[in-house]
């Protein structure tokens, strides 16, 4: 049995993460924490888990954690997560983080991007990025792992294949992408108000989204060439989903069906990857661990569309994913 921390309990992937690992056969979870003065019980912040939990929400330090679990999935703001990693590896834990924290490889791209100094800077180069379906190979013995934005793996799944085949130019990729509001995680902020995103539909970090750099990177790496998106996210009101479509020239005359058999075939092994005919949406995926996609071609331009769960491909579930592969576990377990 490995026992299990979350870190930063209160929000909503810590919420998802804690109700997946309750039904992992080999998971225990034996700590939560908070930053907060007062140290709630887990069913006054989560009402949903009452009475399947006794744990209260704790300010732990790196010492009490590594005494009391074996692998911390941290679930805290970017900076402040790097922060207690950088304490709890030394002492023979390992991590899965959720934050976006150890997902850049350069100190120089995240200070730009994040506007301050990386707090453990020399491990980035260092961790493994946690996106099963291109990088399984490197995760099991990995001591900490980088699970992926959720933006980023709604993109990236219909993306990575077709560039690492040639069949897409890794240049003038234009990736548009919708997320439902609990994508901003669960601090109030005015634009995320009811009364402000409801029967309303507006684009936000045009140029300036900070998951843009991450996309760039993991489509350069595994596809072996320079790529630079554009990317634009937009804010849906609806609780959860992404629907990511994205746009790209391909490399030769192709039409549908020869990209959807090289998606196919790709993901023929992969247990949370479907390709599909039709046209995906959210509702397929929702509190799933599931990326839906498909492809067409529209007027020379090769179209993918896929749709995941933020919290749960996007978050929470990926982590869960990546736990089983680090311990050996089936990787569907709990999923």
């Amino acid at each position: 049995m490995v026992r299990v921390a979350i870190l930063g309990a209160t929000g909503y992937s810590a919420k998802e993460a804690i109700r997946l690992l309750l039904a992992h056969p080999h998971a225990q979870i034996t700590a939560l924490t908070t930053r907060q003065d007062d140290l709630p019980h887990l069913g006054d912040v989560h009402p949903s888990l009452r009475g399947r939990l006794d744990l209260r929400l704790e300010n732990l330090n790196a010492a009490q954690l590594a005494e009391r679990a074996d692998c911390a999935f941290c679930c805290l703001p970017h900076a402040a997560s790097a922060e207690v990693i950088k304490e709890i590896l030394p002492l023979g834990m390992r991590a899965v983080d959720l934050s976006a924290d150890y997902r850049l490889n350069d100190p120089a791209v995240y200070k730009k991007w994040y506007d301050h100094d990386h707090p453990d800077a020399a491990r980035m180069a260092k961790t493994v990025y946690g996106l099963p379906e291109l990088y399984r190979e490197r995760i099991p013995k990995s001591q900490l792992v980088a699970n992926p934005g959720c933006y980023p793996t709604s993109t990236i799944l219909p993306l990575a294949p077709l560039l690492k085949a040639g069949l897409i130019s890794p240049d003038g990729i234009i990736v548009d992408s919708k997320s439902g509001v609990s994508g901003a995680g669960r601090t109030p902020k005015l634009n995320f108000h009811y009364p402000e995103a409801n029967e309303s539909f507006s684009a936000y970090g045009v140029g300036t989204h900070r998951h843009m750099p991450e996309i760039d990177q993991v489509l350069s790496d595994f596809g072996g060439k320079t790529t630079e998106v554009i990317f634009t996210p937009h804010l849906v009101p609806m609780d959860r989903g992404i629907l990511t479509t994205t746009y790209s020239t391909p490399t030769k005359p192709v039409d549908a069906a020869t990209i959807l058999a090289e998606l196919r075939k790709f993901y023929a092994n992969e247990p949370f990857v479907r390709v599909v005919d039709g046209l995906p949406t959210t509702k397929d995926v929702t509190n799933t661990n599931y990326c839906d996609l498909t492809a067409r071609v529209v007027r020379g331009r090769v179209v993918t569309i896929s749709v995941i769960d933020n919290l749960i491909k996007g978050a929470a579930g990926a982590a869960v994913q990546n736990f089983n592969l680090m311990y050996g576990f089936e990787e569907t377990t709990a999923l």
